[in-house]
């Protein structure tokens, strides 16, 4: 079985939630994890996905509503 981190995607940084993913994509490219734990490692990527997509969406929110008052005065 592999080890699966439990911490909750949700309290993660983008950092963290990121080089997580990419260690689980490494782990299902090499193809040696059992069909279950294929399948956690599955679940577990895209809820990091979900997560690094959240935090990348909320700061692109914050650099527009930032650059907003300088595009209006223009």
């Amino acid at each position: 079985m592999t080890d699966i981190p439990t911490t909750d995607p949700q309290t993660m940084g983008y950092e963290a939630a990121r080089d997580e993913l990419v260690s689980i994509v490494r782990q299902l490219e090499s193809g040696q994890a059992p069909l279950e734990d294929t399948i956690a490692l599955w679940e577990r990527g895209e809820a990091l996905a979900a997560r690094c997509r959240t935090i990348l969406n909320d700061a692109q929110s914050r650099l527009e509503k930032a650059a907003a008052p300088a595009n209006d005065a223009g």
